[in-house]
């Protein structure tokens, strides 16, 4: 039974355990751990009920919408299955209370200028010729050009960098996994350019961060947004997709799209080209990389055109 225990005390112990399993649980984890404070708080004691989750989806979410608060409970459904497991009458709310919890909305696909103009709006950040600005026009133009998740960017040791080799060695990234990411003789040379200015304010080790942070260890996630914004801001764009604002995740959205582009444009297998995409970006299932797609223009012309040419030559020979 649960009820000799506060929700807290069970939040975090689910919490540990699936992260030793591999799973960040960022978002999803500050959200348990918001409603088992909640619960405690109102003095909620025994299994779980029906009430107290939907007090808190519908009275604590910012957005009084349907949509966020089938987001929240479909946030907590994976807790009270592992409090199931430990009191059979937990009780939770049916998954079509509030209707559908996930949306695909439409990325922002960069066009070529707009990269070369984050790269250089990033090199000409402050101070002049120092590491700030080398260490981010770097980071952009590396994501840009391989598709690495931000954290995976930020996370890169100088011994992940094999410049020889022509690759990257990506490190314990979703499920604990680590991959090999080849890269272009261009991002080898971009790379030599960096490290010449990274190597000016010490020595570097194996386990040297390969993008320093001022404070001498890996740049945080809310320090590169915020050096995102402002460079979003003062290039004035627009996003085009479905989200209010252009985001840095769309460089990986975009490099996506754009490596298919470029095989039907080539006449690729497209299936076995997928497979090894998926590899490349680090994707457990080829579904994910799909799932990345996104029907930018270009993309649809070149695939309607392949199209036509199939339909052709399996028609030519063919009439009423």
């Amino acid at each position: 039974m649960t009820g000799a225990r506060t929700m807290l005390s069970l939040a975090e112990d689910y919490l540990s355990e699936r992260r030793a399993l591999g799973f960040a649980l960022r978002m999803q984890g500050h959200q348990i751990t918001a409603f088992a404070l909640f619960a405690d708080e109102r003095g909620h004691s025994g299994p779980l009920t029906n009430d107290i989750v939907l007090n808190w989806v519908q009275g604590q979410a910012k957005r009084a919408s349907p949509f966020s608060w089938a987001r929240r409970l479909e946030a907590l459904r994976p807790f009270a299955r592992y409090l199931a497991r430990l009191d059979p009458g937990t009780e939770f709310p049916q998954s079509a209370t509030f209707g559908r919890s996930h949306r695909r909305l439409a990325p922002h696909i960069y066009s070529e200028q707009e990269i070369c103009d984050l790269v250089t709006a990033a090199s000409r950040l402050a101070p002049e010729g120092g590491l700030r600005p080398a260490t981010y026009a770097t980071i952009f133009g590396l994501i840009a050009a391989t598709g690495l998740r931000r954290s995976e960017a930020l996370h890169l040791r100088w011994s992940d960098v094999n410049l020889d080799g022509a690759f990257l060695t990506v490190r314990n990234t979703k499920f604990r996994k680590s991959r090999h990411v080849p890269i272009h003789a261009t991002v080898v040379a971009k790379l030599r350019r960096y490290l010449a200015v990274r190597a000016r304010p010490g020595a570097l080790t194996e386990d040297s961060p390969l993008f320093l942070s001022p404070a001498g260890g890996f740049i945080a996630e809310r320090r590169i947004n915020k050096v995102f914004q402002k460079l979003r801001t003062n290039l004035g764009w627009t996003a085009r997709g479905g989200h209010g604002k252009v985001r840095i995740h769309d460089l990986r959205h975009t490099f996506i799209c754009r490596r298919i582009q470029l095989w039907h444009e080539h006449g690729a297998d497209i299936d076995n080209a997928m497979a090894a995409l998926s590899t490349y970006v680090g994707h457990a299932k080829i579904s994910d990389t799909y799932w990345y797609l996104t029907g930018v223009p270009e993309l649809m012309a070149v695939a309607g055109k392949r199209f036509e040419l199939f339909a052709s030559t399996v028609g030519g020979g063919h009439h009423d």
